[in-house]
């Protein structure tokens, strides 16, 4: 009776299929007026099955899918064998189940990754098969039992993996901190400790630890995968489980493996950048000796070698760039856009502060020893920087100066026309006309010689700077070796005193800047009260006399 009923069921079938004529056969295999309705999924107890797309014999895929349910559930609960069957009709299968129709499966049904329809009709017979199978198992008392049983076992594995795990992370750290002391205690710098161990335990301790979370969270993961498919209703999930850990490790490892040849060029680039930047640091080297490239001393030498390796290595990550992991996503891109408008917004200054110290550093107006005035400020350079320059005055104070501010205002050199070191020393005073300029030039001359560390060779000379309404400008201009940073302040300081000492011995008056008449009293101090109290005097005069007749004698006058 079983077969009769199939076979009349087929009849009929093919019947509909003929009477429907060729506009049936065409809705059958061109099913782009039929997939209008959305696509249904076949699933029995969380399996699913198949994937109805196409509207057959007027029915939309969800009508299908539940008239394939109804029929299915009640094949499902009867006991005895169950067997699927294919039968073809015209382009179509029609799937049997017990000698039942359960569905039929049109082209119209076949999904991107299916080629025909019988391809598609075997996968979803496999699938039936299978739920079958775990139909019969869910009634069986004996199997649940010996699911349960297993998941019992898998659970008491589980806690003695999660004991084992923390019992061999408290001996690895244990054993560790000894070694990493060991270790540390070898990266020294003289006396001093590199790497503290104060500061590597924590991180040490938070790796051990994220390595034994993450093989916790694996056993877990492991454990439920396999308690699921113990029995037949959870089985699809766990087999879900381990397809997705399976296809996340196969995703990573080819990543990885994808990822190689781009950083193996990368890394060879780098390489070469860095072969590079050494054979042109010899090269430079060689070419910084004197008389064989003008603008590349010494002195320039260390700039020179790193912007040249900056440059090298901008090149070589430009290059590299692409062949990155990464590099041609969007957040890359996105990061690459965000760096690139913080530096063209906030770096504005620090390249002029560059550009500055380039341009300092390769006119050579500067030199580290050198006694500068730079605006109102005045002392020896003691450091020429990309972005600043630092000078020490006379005072002791160590001004720091941005290069920007040096290359837009007047600087003095006071060492370059010193030949060796030295710099030059000058200062000025204004005597009215009524005193002889001869007088006024021995004068500074003897101030210049009675103070020590002012060179005989070349000798002091004075110049008369300007004829002023009210008097003459002399300025007096002489060379010093300096010991320190410090000297030129205190040598001019004595000066000052001498040319003071000098002028009051001779009665001139010093009334500068400038005065509208004679005074009745006499603008000199004698020598007799120079040292008023509390100045104390010295042992030994500071300015003999005899030294002191000399210039008025050179000069053709007379001491007043």
């Amino acid at each position: 009776m079983t077969q009769w009923r199939v076979l009349l069921s087929c009849l009929a079938l093919t019947g509909l299929l003929l009477c429907r004529g060729a506009a049936g056969a065409e809705q059958a295999d061109a099913p782009s007026a039929q997939t209008l309705a959305p696509p249904a999924t076949l699933t029995l107890a969380n399996r699913p099955v198949v994937t109805l797309r196409a509207n057959l014999l007027g029915e939309s895929p969800q009508i299908r899918v539940q008239r394939a349910e109804f029929i299915l559930k009640g094949l499902l609960g009867a006991d005895g064998p169950l067997e699927v069957s294919l039968q073809p009709i015209q382009n179509s299968v029609l799937l049997l189940v017990g000698g039942q129709r359960a569905f039929i499966l049109s082209p119209g049904d076949l999904g991107p990754a299916e080629q025909t329809v019988q391809q598609a009709a075997e996968g979803a017979a496999a699938a039936l098969r299978q739920v079958i199978i775990e139909a019969h198992e869910s009634r069986s008392l004996e199997f649940l039992l010996q699911a349960a049983g297993w998941s019992l076992l898998a659970t008491l594995l589980l806690y003695v993996a999660l004991r084992l795990l923390l019992f061999i992370r408290q001996r690895l750290m244990a054993a560790l901190l000894p070694l990493m002391r060991q270790q540390t205690s070898r990266f020294k710098i003289g006396n001093t400790s590199v790497l503290d161990t104060g500061l590597l335990y924590p991180v040490l301790r938070r790796s051990v630890g994220l390595l034994c979370g993450g093989l916790i969270l694996l056993c877990l993961f492991e454990w439920l995968s396999f308690v699921l498919q113990r029995f037949p209703f959870t089985r699809p999930w766990g087999e879900g489980l381990d397809a997705y850990l399976l296809d996340l490790a196969a995703g990573i490892l080819t990543a990885m493996v994808s990822a190689l040849p781009g950083i193996l060029v990368a890394l060879v680039i780098f390489l070469l950048a860095k072969g590079s930047i050494a054979l042109l640091a010899a090269l430079l080297q060689r070419l910084a000796a004197p008389g064989t490239i003008s603008w590349l001393t010494r002195e320039t030498l260390l700039p020179t070698s790193r912007l040249i390796s900056l440059a090298i290595w901008l090149f070589a990550l430009a290059m590299a760039y692409p062949y990155l992991p990464g590099a041609q996503t969007e957040a890359f891109k996105g990061l690459s856009v965000i760096v690139g408008l913080m530096i063209s917004l906030g770096a504005s200054n620090v390249v002029g502060q560059a550009a500055a110290g380039l341009i300092l550093t390769y006119s050579h107006t500067l030199r580290v020893g050198e006694f500068v005035r730079i605006g109102e400020h005045e002392g020896t350079v003691i450091a020429l920087g990309m972005f600043t320059t630092r000078i020490q005055t006379g005072a002791g104070e160590t001004l720091t100066l941005p290069n920007t501010l040096i290359t837009g205002s007047v600087t003095k050199n006071y060492s370059r026309t010193v030949e060796g070191p030295g710099y030059l020393l000058d200062t000025s005073v204004t005597i009215g006309y009524d005193t002889p300029w001869r007088q006024v030039e021995a004068m500074l001359l003897e101030a210049a010689r009675l103070t020590p560390g002012i060179q005989a060779d070349p000798a002091p000379r004075v110049l008369q700077t300007a004829l002023s309404d009210f008097y003459p400008e002399y300025r007096l201009v002489a060379h010093a070796i300096p010991d320190t940073p410090t000297p030129r302040a205190d040598l001019l300081s004595r000066l000052h005193a001498n040319i003071q000492d000098v002028f009051n011995r001779y009665g001139v008056a010093i009334m500068s800047p400038h005065y509208m008449a004679d005074t009745a009293q006499s603008k000199h101090v004698p020598p007799e009260h120079w040292y008023p109290a509390p100045a104390q005097v010295p042992a030994e005069p500071a300015a003999p006399e005899t030294a002191a007749v000399e210039p008025a004698a050179t000069a053709g006058q007379k001491p007043a």
